[in-house]
């Protein structure tokens, strides 16, 4: 199984790359780039902050709620080091 790994990982990576190159933008940004509209570029800047902002979600949510349980254990740690000895549970 682990030879399989490397050439598989290698050839999705040269696929990747080529793919890469012929990636471009969407059509409506580039032609409202191009033409040098206000409104275009308004439109094209709206598109940029709307992407970021899905791009940001989802490490948003994992953040936050990893931080939640991170402070739910340090809160409970240090509530069972201030408990009295008799009345730590076994």
């Amino acid at each position: 199984m682990r030879n399989l790994i490397r050439p598989a990982g290698f050839a999705l990576a040269v696929v990747a790359f080529m793919a890469a190159a012929e990636a471009l933008g969407c059509p409506n940004c580039k032609d409202a780039i191009n033409t040098s509209d206000p409104d275009g570029l308004n439109l094209a800047r709206g598109y940029f902050y709307s992407i970021l902002l899905m791009l940001a979600m989802p490490f948003t949510l994992a953040g936050s709620f990893a931080a939640y349980v991170w402070r739910e254990v340090r809160r409970q740690k240090q509530r069972e080091a201030e408990a009295p000895a008799d009345q730590v549970r076994p």
